[in-house]
Parts: structure tokens; C-alpha cells; sequence
């Protein structure tokens, strides 16, 4: 039973010691020639303005799946028939 408690401490010591290590990093700075990282900004202006760009994205992916679904459901099948 010591035996299995103190595996499992190790284990558990083993498994963590990644994190620990990667906590003490700074990751602030970014690698020499690697492009800067976007931050996610608040988003800018009235709720008004950002339900309106929603509702027109949600018409446009309407729109765009209406037709794809069209263009699928009149298209022929154009698998070629068996040969025997």
C-alpha cells in the first residue's frame, strides 16, 4: 500500500513538474522572428451595431447554404455505372 501511495505521489510530481517549469517562462516577449500575437480587444461600438452584424452574417450563411443545398439537390449523380 506505500508502495502504491508513493507511486502515484511521484507520478503526480513527474506529471506536474511540465507546468512548474512552464510558469517560470516568460511568455510575454515573443521569439525572435515570430510574428506578434493579436490580443483580443473589447469589441467596438453600440450593441445595436453588433446585432445588426450578426443578423446579416446569419443571412448571408442562410443564403449561401440555401444555394449550395440547390446547387446539390440539382446536380446529376456523377458516379459511373458498374462494369460487368
Amino acid at each position: 500500500m506505500l508502495k502504491k501511495v508513493v507511486a502515484l505521489g511521484f507520478g503526480a510530481v513527474l506529471a506536474l513538474s511540465p507546468l512548474a517549469a512552464l510558469a517560470q517562462t516568460d511568455q510575454t516577449a515573443p521569439a525572435a522572428g515570430a510574428p506578434a500575437a493579436k490580443t483580443m480587444s473589447a469589441p467596438s461600438g453600440s450593441h445595436k451595431s453588433q446585432m445588426r452584424h450578426r443578423r446579416s452574417m446569419s443571412h448571408q450563411r442562410a443564403r449561401a447554404s440555401a444555394h449550395h443545398m440547390k446547387t446539390m439537390k440539382s446536380a446529376p449523380a456523377t458516379e459511373a455505372a458498374p462494369k460487368s
